[in-house]
């Protein structure tokens, strides 16, 4: 059972992006919007602006930030939202300078993530990639810095003891929460270590976010993990045992795991909070790469998950490509096979053309995963199971 969002005011916010040269940028902002939205805020307007690398002090410039404060107060924005990340001195000084408001990419996907993390583990991931972004900006919208006064003798002048509290209580708070964290690690690797014992053939999906991969997992086991057509449905990690009749006499049983997906821009801060849960992927004997063949940007999304893949240790574990969502395509973009290969990284990786929604091509991948399976074992065979309704109990 999921928590109904409770009615809280929607927050208009006017959406900033400063192209800098890097490759396929957002000139809708279309990700940021649904970004906000998932966070729920209103964006109200949006501003795109060029330059060849960020100001020190404002990132857009002095007269860019006199545009934004004019457009804010005409859309009646409360709050400025940049689509990259700003600098704790950038940020202040552009709140000064609006007199509003001003949250960045960074910040907004840890909302995001604090709002949807359910399990225990999931929280304490949040809350350690919350600390870690605030301890850097000790000196922004606190107001109660400003009303502490040193004393005779005291270098630094007003608001230091201030900041000196809040820094040694933030970096106590990391450091219980690291803690707390290596104590779920250590029972993800005992688990781990049962499946290995067991001969479990462990299968992840990964991939960008909204790409399906909850409702492809629930198609797949028959569960009820969370899935909605919204960024970041699902934070928490969910295993299943996922029966495959092969038809080649005897079922077999292997361990799929649904992971978080994955984003442009993912906050560094999030990927080290996240190792836990992520280790799923880096431990796999395959990768579901599941990519939502709707979207004309998945090939820019396939590129992202292979940067974190590399980024947690996983870019050398097999993939297969399930291109989801193949019912949202037009006729004239369907596939002419429900399989081929595409060039990934220079390899030629197995494509399979999917949806979990209607279960168009489900028999296909199981068919392709059972031969994976049975290539895998020296045994010609994985685990037995008596039933196939046990391998979603």
């Amino acid at each position: 059972m999921h928590e109904t969002p409770s009615q809280t005011p929607v927050a208009p916010v006017l959406l900033v992006g400063v192209d800098l040269g890097t490759p396929h940028f957002d000139t809708e902002l279309e990700e940021l919007g649904l970004l906000a939205q998932t966070a729920g805020m209103e964006p109200v307007a949006r501003l795109t602006c060029k330059r060849k690398a960020p100001d020190a002090a404002l990132f857009i410039g002095s007269g860019k930030a006199d545009e934004i404060k004019a457009l804010a107060e005409a859309s009646g924005a409360a709050e400025v939202l940049f689509d990259q990340s700003l600098s704790p001195a950038q940020q202040r000084n552009l709140e000064r300078h609006l007199g509003m408001p001003v949250n960045d990419r960074t910040l907004l996907i840890l909302e995001i993530f604090a709002q949807r993390a359910r399990s225990h583990e999931g929280k304490l991931q949040v809350e350690l990639a919350r600390l870690q972004y605030v301890s850097t900006r000790l000196v922004r919208r606190w107001s109660h810095l400003e009303r502490q006064t040193g004393g005779a003798g005291v270098r630094g002048g007003p608001g230091e003891k201030q900041i000196e509290l809040d820094r040694r209580m933030i970096g106590e708070s990391i450091k219980r929460t690291r803690d707390r964290l290596e104590k779920v690690k250590k029972q993800r690797t005992t688990q781990r270590r049962q499946r290995e014992r067991q001969g479990a053939f462990n299968i992840s999906l990964v991939g960008y976010t909204n790409a399906g991969k909850s409702t492809l997992f629930n198609a797949l086991v028959k569960a009820r993990a969370y899935a909605a057509d919204q960024l970041f449905a699902t934070l928490d990690t969910t295993t299943r045992q996922l029966y495959l009749g092969d038809g080649q006499g005897g079922g077999r049983s292997v361990s799929l795991s649904d992971t978080v997906g994955f984003i442009r821009d993912l906050p560094h801060g999030l990927i080290d909070a996240f190792e836990a849960t992520l280790r799923e992927a880096a431990d796999a004997d395959l990768l579901l790469h599941v990519v939502d063949a709707a979207n004309p940007n998945y090939p820019e999304q396939i590129a992202q998950v292979q940067k974190v893949l590399h980024e947690i240790g996983a870019s050398d574990v097999p993939q297969l490509l399930v291109f989801n969502k193949v019912d949202a395509l037009a006729d004239s973009q369907q596939p002419r096979s429900s399989s081929d290969h595409f060039d990934l990284e220079g390899r030629h990786v197995p494509r399979l053309f999917v949806s979990g929604r209607t279960g168009d091509g489900l028999g296909g991948l199981r068919q392709m995963l059972a031969n994976r399976v049975q290539e895998a074992s020296p045994s010609g065979g994985a685990s037995q199971v008596p039933q196939p309704h046990e391998a979603h109990a």
